[in-house]
């Protein structure tokens, strides 16, 4: 007998799958997901994600075999974590919290992640912060067993160019291939909204869907708010808008409950508002649809066009989206810094894997492994978890990957563009304005808030705090402080990260 263990997710093709696996179509989700996890371990075991689409991590517990087996998602859009008792048992579960709650687990920090940390502003890898806690990787499965574990790949990004294609020949592929996914995204007895800002990518998503209610949110700094284009492109597609005002009082104010239901710390700071605004529309739906997945896939991020100029040296320095704190920084910085603990040897393998390939690609694929897994999904799941929502992303999905890992990087990123054939799909259903709009990103209007003293008070406390002596060289940390608020703007980002990983901190070993 097979027993469902664990479960977070949506499987889509679960029409397809009930079909061939025998399942009723009329069960209610509740009963039919857990349904099909067993009958498709049954059938395909270990392969049995080959088969599925959408996403989930799952434990399932066999009786016969006496085995435990957990797995993860193509993509990681689901966390998984696990940990090994003193005693030998493996505690494991889709959040830590759950794992802190079961008998043997012991909490403890594991220092090491914050030199990490002050680089790349999430947790990348198969560690954590929490001492002994690791990350089931996407594309894996776990299998435990008379106290032995061992740990499979079963899926990784690969990339075969194919140059017999023209731009238009991509951009229907794209275009036929999202039709036939919309209709999987939910079920004809469920009603959802879509978070739309005025990028491509939520709009694109929007008019492939029979979604009529957007949400977004905005600010009164008028150049950080996307809002107003993203009601222009609402009514274009005849669709309401909904706005989420988001104050520098509310922003400070929710960032603890965002670093506890986060579990781990994140320097994202649109991760504040993506709460905020998941917060929002819990009020008046349980589905919103977002659009992440298609920057990392298909060339998105301004500064994949300077990959040719990097070339080869990459693999020295690309680590994935975001490098904000160089060594040297960090040694000054921190009271206890280790020259083996560098965020280079998290994609060593990576680049192994791409040797060969152009070097849009190898960006794209450390991005796909690295940032979507520590930043995007986490970010995504976590606040839609805690606000009680659920967010489906259309654009994530294999069949979509599957078209960029064969497209050539030319009809990705050129001189003038990025997303260039994404673009072009997106113009079937959306005027060229919009879907050639140039790239804004989910911007927050932080770096201006942070350096102003009505709202600081609590970084500025907590940079001189006994908390920050366990860690930092304080007037090390105080002088990053000071020249940003002095001027200094680019400095934001150093000193958001550092005030994170205190607030996740404090949350989860001075409060609790």
């Amino acid at each position: 007998m097979i027993k469902v263990k664990e479960y977070r997710g949506h499987i889509r093709n679960w029409e397809d799958i009930c079909e061939e696996l025998g399942i009723d179509k009329s069960l209610k989700r509740k009963e039919r997901e857990p349904e099909i996890l067993v009958k498709a371990y049954e059938k395909w075991n270990s392969r049995m994600a080959d088969h599925m689409h959408g996403m989930f991590a799952f434990a399932l517990w066999d009786d016969d075999k006496q085995e435990l087996f957990c797995l993860r998602d193509q993509f990681g859009t689901k966390p998984f974590y696990y940990y090994k008792t003193s005693d030998g048992r493996l505690l494991y579960g889709t959040t830590i919290r759950g794992i802190m709650e079961q008998p043997g687990f012991v909490k403890e920090l594991n220092e090491e992640m914050l030199q990490l940390y002050l680089s790349l502003t999430y947790v990348a890898g198969e560690d954590t912060f929490f001492k002994g806690v690791k990350k089931l990787l996407p594309g894996r499965y776990l299998i435990w067993k008379d106290g032995e574990m061992r740990i499979e790949r079963y899926w990784k990004p690969e990339f075969y160019p194919d140059d017999s294609k023209s731009l238009e020949d991509w951009a229907e592929e794209i275009h036929t291939t999202l039709k036939s996914i919309m209709p999987e995204v939910k079920s004809e007895d469920e009603t959802a909204e879509s978070f739309l800002s005025g990028g491509v990518d939520s709009s694109y998503v929007l008019a492939m869907s029979d979604v009529q209610t957007t949400d977004s949110c905005g600010y009164d700094e008028e150049r950080f708010d996307e809002s107003g284009l993203a009601a222009e492109t609402a009514q274009i597609l005849n669709r309401e808008n909904l706005r989420c005002r988001i104050t520098p009082e509310e922003y400070f104010e929710i960032v603890p409950y965002v670093m506890y239901n986060m579990e781990q710390p994140l320097g994202d700071a649109s991760a504040i508002a993506f709460a905020i605004a998941c917060q929002a529309a819990a009020e008046h739906t349980k589905i919103c649809y977002s659009g992440e997945g298609s920057d990392e896939f298909f060339g998105g991020y301004n500064m994949y066009r300077n990959a040719e100029r990097y070339g080869d040296n990459l693999k020295t320095f690309y680590v994935g989206n975001t490098n904000i704190m160089k060594e040297d920084e960090k040694k000054r910085i921190l009271k206890n810094y280790s020259e083996d603990v560098l965020p280079i040897n998290l994609v060593k393998e990576i680049y192994e894997e791409t040797e060969g390939l152009d070097p849009l690609t190898k960006m794209s694929d450390v991005d796909i492994q690295i940032w979507l897994e520590g930043d995007i999904y986490l970010n995504v799941d976590k606040m839609s978890t805690a606000a009680g929502l659920e967010i489906r992303m259309p654009l994530t999905d294999r069949r979509i990957f599957d078209i960029a890992s064969r497209m050539p990087s030319k009809y990705k990123v050129n001189e003038e563009q990025n997303k260039v054939a994404f673009r072009t799909a997106a113009a079937k259903v959306l005027p060229e304005e919009i879907a050639f709009r140039k790239k804004l990103g989910f911007i927050v209007p932080i770096r201006i808030w942070m350096a102003d003293d009505r709202y600081n008070q609590d970084v500025r406390e907590k940079f001189r705090s006994d908390m920050a002596e366990k860690f930092f060289n304080v007037e090390e940390i105080n002088t990053i402080f000071d020249d940003y608020v002095g001027g200094n703007s680019d400095n934001w980002r150093k000193v958001w990260t550092i005030y994170t990983f205190l607030v996740w901190y404090e949350e989860y070993f001075v409060k609790r």
